[in-house]
């Protein structure tokens, strides 16, 4: 049976084509495999790519996008289905609520934002299904090992990390699908001496 993946991405034009690339295939293999996807749905850079490779290959993706963005007319018209979020903060909301994973593709400060959000609500025993990092071509090393910091400064509880990461996009559907359960929660946590989030 298909999941939902919530995609968070680029929306930069300008980025370099073997991220569009990377993006075109997830959504091929996504939509191979029957899941369904849901992004920022703007016409924008990656998020752009990525809903037009999945209607191509037929699969079903639908957005959330902010009203301010919407009423700007960012929102692309191939989307399946496009829910309008008050705030950026709600959109926030309403792409986790119901997702079976999420995967992070390269991308900027709201990418940033949207999976640190993402990580911490896991941590906190809020969200308990697999967030994927896709670190391709090394993108994301700064922030594993600042991630890393936090961990050997006693910032974060070290151990089983929330998060996993992979360096090929072929490598993101078997991750989520490898990853175990995840059965932590708040009180776990106040209870440890290495408490953080």
């Amino acid at each position: 049976m298909g999941k939902r993946i919530c995609v968070f991405c680029a929306s930069s034009n300008r980025i370099a084509p073997h991220y569009v690339e990377a993006a075109v295939q997830f959504a091929r293999l996504a939509v191979v495999q029957g899941h369904h996807i849901v992004c920022g749905g703007t016409s924008k850079g990656l998020m752009d790519t990525l809903i037009g490779a999945t209607i191509e290959a037929g699969g079903r993706i639908d957005g959330v996008v902010p009203k301010f963005m919407h009423d700007y007319g960012w929102t692309d018209r191939r989307l399946t289905h496009v829910t309008v979020a008050e705030t950026m903060s709600e959109r926030k909301e309403l792409l986790i609520k119901g997702s079976d994973a999420i995967v992070s593709l390269p991308g900027a400060i709201g990418t940033l934002e949207e999976l640190t959000q993402a990580i911490s609500l896991k941590r906190l025993g809020r969200y308990h299904n697999p967030i994927i990092i896709l670190n391709q071509n090394g993108f994301y090393d700064s922030l594993l090992h600042f991630f890393d910091k936090m961990g050997s400064e006693r910032m974060m509880a070290q151990g089983r990390t929330a998060w996993r990461v992979v360096n090929h996009v072929e490598d993101i559907l078997p991750a989520i699908e490898a990853e175990p359960p995840w059965d932590a929660d708040l009180l776990h946590y106040h209870d440890s001496e290495n408490y953080g989030n």
